[in-house]
């Protein structure tokens, strides 16, 4: 037997095990188009362990292609993507030259939006369960936002209705914007986005918040914003995350777990703007209100002096008053009392100049008695002199000078 003949023999078997078409649900792992054909590998996957338990190649022929993708980019707002769970019409055939394949005949859209819807909420719970859901929520953004970290396709043109609306604001307030690129389409999405948000987390002091947007897409693209890792970094980031993924209908996980999601860039520009207009009307607001309780307390503080000053000058003129009469009863006062002093003390010296008058040496000099001097100095005693030494006596009425012979003791005498 020939290959070609066995190959045959398989083709019969194959077409005579399957003859009509069937539902297959299978996961798309890659997909490419050439000359209006497409060409898909789907793959069924162990629900335990994730090990490959089946492989198979697809085709989808040109004329048939045409009307799937319409239909799937018409339910999808894009086309079948590597990742998507697909439910595929397909009919078995096995060609003696090209092998096995699965020929795709339609795909059903409503049952990969429903398979992302599934994944969606089993990752919001897994969130929910982990305790993060909230976290982004619980961060306040500061009052001036305007050191922004914005993550983005450079070339997307979301990103540069961002920049422009930032930088042209009608009230001319200053952004300072800092590009982190990453990859906003397919299965690079998320790490791409996670590798972003590492970098800025190195330098957190330089932001005030980090924005994640992107200028639309397909909604199958969507799928990339719904991963768990994806969203458990965005949850647990320490600064405010702000997303504008660009879906006016759509919602993703990233959307519900970040601190303020908008629908475009420019809500995302649009919110930020509004925000600091909203700041601004605070101060301005306070500077009003400063400015109003300064001028009534000066003006209560100048009514209060006024007061003080008119009641300072009628308690001064009455104190003066009163000081005046205290200083007069105590000048009375004081005269009466230096009046009575001088008068006792005119006594005083009256009585003392009696006494003095009375001890005059004249007076008794005048009586008899004489005065005995021995060198200018008066003789108390009669040891202090000595035979020869001159002396001098003082009577009433004139002097005489002596010389000492001899001096007796009151026991010779």
């Amino acid at each position: 037997m020939t290959l070609f003949e066995l190959n045959t023999l398989v083709a019969e078997a194959v077409a005579g095990a399957v003859k009509e078409q069937v539902w297959v649900e299978a996961e798309l792992s890659e997909i490419r188009t050439s000359h209006g054909h497409c060409y898909m590998e789907v793959v069924q996957k162990d629900a335990f362990s994730a090990n490959l338990v089946a492989r198979a190649s697809a085709k989808c022929w040109r004329t048939q292609w045409i009307k799937v993708s319409a239909k799937f980019i018409d339910a999808t707002g894009g086309l079948p993507c590597a990742g998507m769970k697909l439910l595929l019409k397909v009919s078995a055939e096995f060609h003696p030259t090209y092998g096995f394949a699965l020929i795709v005949s339609d795909i059903d859209p409503a049952y990969t939006l429903g398979e992302m819807a599934l994944r969606r909420q089993e990752v919001i719970q897994k969130l929910k369960d982990e305790g993060v859901f909230d976290l982004q929520r619980e961060l306040a953004l500061p009052l001036f936002c305007q050191r922004i970290a914005v993550i983005s396709s450079a070339t997307a043109a979301g990103y540069g209705d961002f920049c422009n609306q930032m930088a042209n604001n009608e009230y001319g307030f200053s952004f300072l914007l800092t590009l982190f690129p990453a990859i906003m389409q397919g299965e690079m999405t998320g790490p791409s986005i996670i590798s972003q948000l590492d970098e800025i987390n190195k330098k957190l002091d330089e932001f005030d918040c980090v924005v994640i947007i992107r200028g639309g897409g397909a909604t199958a693209d969507m799928s990339a914003f719904d991963t768990l890792e994806l969203a458990e970094n965005v949850a647990n980031f320490p600064l405010p995350v702000i997303t504008g993924i660009g879906h006016e209908r759509d919602e993703c996980v990233l959307d519900l777990i970040s601190h303020f999601k908008a629908k475009t860039p420019t809500a995302v520009a649009a919110f930020l703007i509004d925000r600091l207009v909203a700041v601004w009307s605070r101060v301005e607001a306070a500077k009003e209100t400063i400015f109003n309780s300064s001028n009534t307390l000066i003006e209560r503080q100048k009514t209060s002096l006024r007061q003080l000053s008119s009641t300072i000058k009628t308690g001064a003129k009455l104190a003066c008053s009163n000081q005046e009469n205290a200083v007069r009863l105590i000048n009375i006062r004081i005269a009466n009392t230096l009046q009575t002093l001088i008068n006792s003390q005119s006594h005083r010296l009256e009585i003392i100049a009696q006494r003095i008058a009375g001890l005059d040496p004249n007076l008794l000099l005048r009586r008899g008695y004489t005065l005995t001097l021995a060198d200018g100095r008066i003789v108390k005693r009669s040891e202090t002199l000595r035979p020869g030494q001159a002396i001098e006596t003082v009577f009433a009425d004139g002097k005489a000078k002596s010389i000492i012979q001899q001096i007796y003791g009151n026991d010779e005498i």
